[in-house]
């Protein structure tokens, strides 16, 4: 069946018009949720996915780094999903308010020159507060039903200056106040929700990411695989590896002035994106340079592989404080054995004890990774067996995407 014959009626659709995201796919948790989402709910009947990204500036849609891609009349649809892409102006941190405001507009827009009744409007993080009211407003005149994802403490990020912080804090709570519904993707971000806004008695619903256990479709032999490891020096099973963006609160300072710390003869190879001043800072403070264990591969959007490189990781570090539920500490649960944490609540609800942990210092993490070192083909398989134990009954794709349907389906109602 053609991927769009069965939602080529958009007067038959339950349309769900979702901005927030740069792109599909790429690295972030919106970026791999809004894939996955997508491709279950691709053979859904009446149901039609609406997805503005952005056209430029950093971490800006790439739609070539896609598969089954159809370019049709100014956008491109991805496994059913019509896709727009929105320039925006690049003016430092307003140009993700900008791209929001201007996203949801268009998807207003949409809204009221196709008719469309009933539709769902999801907006990815809490940045437009201050415009969130009168949008809604006009989403509710639409018929619409307006969603948010706080996402985890955007507000905590190092990243940002103080004033910026302060920007992020309040425009969470202007839309918590105006959305209809709040969907949290970590039971403590509900609870935060819940406590920290309690006069706006807030509507909100848990529903994590998710992930699936199934092996990579690549052979050991496949020379995407072994020609990733040939570059970058690495042989499977004896290196340590992290996979995120390449930014401060993701614990990279932590994590490498710990392997250089550590005796372990294994390399780390730090699957990240670009980020040259971050890169220049933490070489000027720690000279990896100058330990050749430690190996910046870039990043690896082929999904396939990178499930292929986690399944042959030695253990997987996962450094990230500030958020819910995050996609790539699930994706290492399900291919990675030995996972090593650091001990966030965050990451404790989602792994309990199928992973180990670390206190966010170095030395803590040098010993831990010693210990590793020597662990047991057998304790380190049965600890592999937790985690993916773990994603099969608390977040498999299947049921994360039973639930957002469910959702939509409330905007019925």
């Amino acid at each position: 069946m053609p991927q769009t014959e069965h939602k080529s009626n958009m007067d038959t659709c339950r349309h769900v018009f979702i901005i927030g995201a740069k792109s599909i796919g790429q690295y972030g948790g919106y970026e791999s949720f809004l894939d996955n989402l997508i491709r279950q709910h691709e053979d859904e009947a009446g149901l039609c996915y609406h997805i503005v990204t952005k056209a430029n500036g950093e971490g800006c849609m790439d739609e070539t780094k896609l598969d089954t891609v159809i370019q049709e009349d100014g956008m491109f649809l991805y496994h059913g999903a019509r896709v727009v892409k929105l320039h925006v102006p690049q003016v430092g941190p307003a140009q993700a308010v900008l791209y929001d405001i201007k996203a949801m507009r268009y998807c207003l827009n949409a809204i009221r020159e196709k008719r469309i009744d009933g539709a769902a409007v999801y907006v990815l993080a809490c940045r437009i507060g201050p415009f969130f009211g009168r949008l809604v407003r006009q989403a509710h005149k639409l018929g619409c039903t307006v969603y948010i994802n706080p996402d985890g403490h955007e507000w905590m990020r190092a990243k940002w200056s103080k004033p910026v912080r302060a920007y992020w804090r309040w425009s969470e709570a202007l839309m918590v106040k105006h959305a209809d519904c709040v969907v949290c993707d970590s039971v403590r971000i509900e609870q935060y929700i819940k406590s920290t806004y309690e006069k706006h008695a807030p509507n909100t619903d848990y529903i994590a990411y998710g992930a699936d256990v199934e092996l990579s479709m690549l052979s050991d032999e496949d020379a995407s695989f072994t020609g990733w490891l040939e570059r970058h020096g690495l042989a499977p099973h004896v290196y340590y590896m992290c996979c995120g963006r390449f930014v401060p609160e993701n614990s990279f300072e932590v994590m490498i002035r710990a392997f250089m710390q550590s005796n372990t003869t294994k390399c780390f190879a730090l699957i990240t994106t670009k980020n040259e001043a971050f890169l220049k800072e933490l070489d000027k403070k720690l000279h990896f340079s100058a330990d050749p264990r430690i190996r910046f591969t870039g990043p690896v959007y082929d999904a396939q592989l990178l499930r292929k490189i986690r399944e042959n990781a030695y253990a997987n570090f996962h450094g990230h404080t500030v958020g819910g539920t995050n996609p790539s500490l699930l994706e290492a649960l399900a291919s990675t054995d030995v996972n090593l944490l650091v001990d966030v609540g965050f990451n404790r609800e989602v792994a309990q004890d199928a992973a180990l942990y670390w206190k966010n210092d170095a030395h803590d993490l040098a010993v831990l990774i010693e210990h590793v070192d020597t662990m047991t083909e057998t304790e380190r398989l049965a600890l592999g067996e937790k985690a993916k134990e773990r994603i099969r009954t608390a977040y498999n794709w299947k049921k994360i995407a039973d639930q957002y349907l469910n959702l939509w389906k409330k905007s019925d109602k």
